[in-house]
């Protein structure tokens, strides 16, 4: 993690936007202490957990999601 002072990062802003796009984190530093946080905005991938087991795991539905979904709607009160 790099630290920078305001007046630095109005000078470098383009460098320290390719280094956040590398992946690093930048605090901003106001009167030596931190005032902002630069990171990247979106990460590049998502990893979601692998259910392969879980789904394996579980008995196949003997009813169509068509007709769950109405059973459930049919059961709504209002």
């Amino acid at each position: 993690m790099q630290t920078i002072n305001v007046r630095e990062t109005r000078e470098k802003l383009a460098n320290l936007l390719d280094a956040v796009a590398a992946g690093e984190e930048i605090v901003i530093l106001r009167h030596g202490k931190p005032a902002a946080r630069l990171t990247a905005a979106y990460p590049e991938k998502i990893q979601f957990l692998d259910r392969s087991e879980l789904r394996a795991s579980l008995p196949p539905s003997q009813d169509s999601s068509t007709q769950v979904v109405r059973d459930l709607r049919d059961e709504e009160r209002y």
